[in-house]
């Protein structure tokens, strides 16, 4: 006879090992702490920093472990003292800024950082595939790195943060440098950017019509100039066109169309942006000769390669050449002008990223959690293969395994 309550088939299950035995899942770590550095920038004197004093604080509160390195918050008026009061380590050696685990820095990192950085570290930084070498991308994947670049990061809405804050920076300051090397002083034909009552308004030429061309029409129309915007892309012109009430020219890039008004032109503007690889040539060396002598180009898109062929990258202490009797500007990192806003825009926008991740125990488990996040990542842990991610950045090697873009 069966015991009270067990029927014959549970004394039976039981006897013979029958009973479903629990098995251990996986268990969400969550809240980890992230030892994060953020190091002096050194290249081509760029004065941004990647987080903020503030942005410091929040992440020293949520548990992370910051240290700053001496100095590195000096040009952008972020003193040590204010990183150390909000709780960050202040470091004075170099080696040891980048020993961390998770490195947050502005420009990509130099062949000698890289050489310092331990296996396995995690870097924030842009990458600029477009004047990157096949050498710089050998030594990440050597040190099995996982680079996150800036200009790669994607929301949800598959913007680009990063990229569309600092081309809104810089396109608000293009124009006031255009009028700086107009003038007299600056070497230019010496003419004011705008127009005043009985004299001509100045012409400015814009090539693409995204964030930069946006911000730069703006500025340029309020000053009174006379604007022209060139791009591909259909859709683009007729949204540049309704966000600025039709008061810029747009046209497709025709070449005729293109070299006449750079003839007419007083301000040419390159703010095209390739989705992959190097920004494509527009303008020829040939319709830079037939510019006017004193003409001022700024070619933003230099850190893709640029788009005008005879721009050459140059810095803030040597921003200028001359070429037909043309000025170029061509700095790659504009928004470090104005480093102060750009290094608070750079902050909101990293602090969300760095919680998240922490929140979710690292990037790894972020990947496994947000099918979104890891549809961004390129390379990594065998997400796509080495020539799938030569292909998409149109790199001239296959042996790319570690550079990263991520949605966040």
């Amino acid at each position: 006879m069966t015991e009270k309550g067990t029927s014959g088939f549970a004394k039976l299950a039981k006897e013979s090992s029958l009973y479903p035995e629990e098995k251990l899942l996986k268990v969400n770590s969550g809240n980890k702490s992230l030892q994060i550095s953020i190091p002096k920038e050194v290249s081509l004197q760029e004065n941004r920093v990647s987080l903020t004093p503030a942005a410091v604080g929040i992440l020293v509160a949520n548990g992370h472990q910051i240290q700053v390195e001496a100095g590195a918050g000096r040009h952008a008026y972020f003193p040590d003292t204010e990183y150390s009061e909000n709780g960050a380590q202040i470091i004075y050696s170099k080696k040891e800024a980048f020993e961390a685990d998770v490195i947050v820095k502005v420009e990509p990192a130099t062949m000698e950082e890289l050489g310092i950085m331990k296996t396995g570290t995690t870097v924030f930084s842009a990458i600029q595939t477009g004047n990157a070498s096949t050498a710089y991308f050998e030594a990440l994947n050597k040190k099995k790195i996982t680079a996150l670049g800036y200009e790669l990061l994607e929301d949800k809405a598959h913007g680009l943060p990063i990229v569309n804050a600092m081309s809104e920076l810089a396109g608000s300051l293009v124009i006031p440098i255009a009028a700086e090397y107009l003038s007299s002083i600056g070497g230019g034909r010496g003419i004011i950017l705008g127009g005043i009552t009985g004299v001509p308004p100045t012409r400015v030429v814009i090539l693409g019509a995204g964030t930069v061309a946006e911000y730069a029409a703006r500025a340029a129309i309020g000053l009174g100039a006379e604007v022209r915007i060139f791009d591909n892309e259909i859709y683009k012109l007729r949204r540049i066109k309704h966000k600025l009430g039709n008061q810029a020219f747009t046209s497709a890039i025709d070449t005729l169309a293109l070299s006449q008004s750079l003839k007419s032109a007083d301000v040419v503007i390159g703010a095209l942006r390739a989705e992959k690889g190097k920004a494509r040539c527009v303008v020829t060396e040939e319709m830079v000769a037939t510019m006017k002598p004193g003409a001022v180009i700024l070619d933003v898109s230099i850190d893709q390669g640029g788009c005008i062929e005879t721009s050459e990258i140059t810095s803030h202490d040597l921003p200028t050449f001359t070429k037909y009797d043309v000025i170029h500007y061509c700095v790659p990192n504009i928004a470090s002008r104005a480093a102060r806003t750009a290094t608070s825009a750079l902050s909101n926008i990293l602090t969300s990223v760095l919680l998240k991740m922490a929140d979710n125990g690292g990037i790894n488990e972020m990947i496994y959690h947000y099918s979104w996040f890891s549809k961004g990542i390129y390379g990594y842990k065998g997400c796509t293969t080495n020539l799938e991610i030569a292909k998409k950045f149109n790199l001239p090697f296959k042996d790319l395994s570690l550079l990263t873009a991520a949605r966040f």
